[in-house]
């Protein structure tokens, strides 16, 4: 799971380039920062001893997911 959402930020990153992305500053940092923290949430929770907290920051990854696929729909609203 967390190759699949290293590679979503990843994917995100390189759509953050592209000239109409460039000027908004605040959305590309904004939608750069939540996918982002989607692997790095997966990471911290594997790490953390008991299922328990993983599946919570597994839950915490999936609402940064969501932030993200929302920050999407907005930049295509914006074309």
């Amino acid at each position: 799971m967390w190759k699949k959402a290293r590679s979503f930020a990843k994917e995100i990153w390189e759509l953050s380039l592209i000239n109409g992305f460039k000027k908004d500053f605040s959305l590309r940092n904004q939608i750069n920062s939540s996918s982002g923290s989607v692997p790095d949430y997966i990471a911290e929770g594997f790490e953390r001893e008991g299922n328990k907290k993983f599946i919570n920051f597994f839950s915490i990854a999936k609402g940064s997911a969501g932030e993200t696929r929302s920050q999407l729909y907005r930049t295509f609203d914006r074309q």
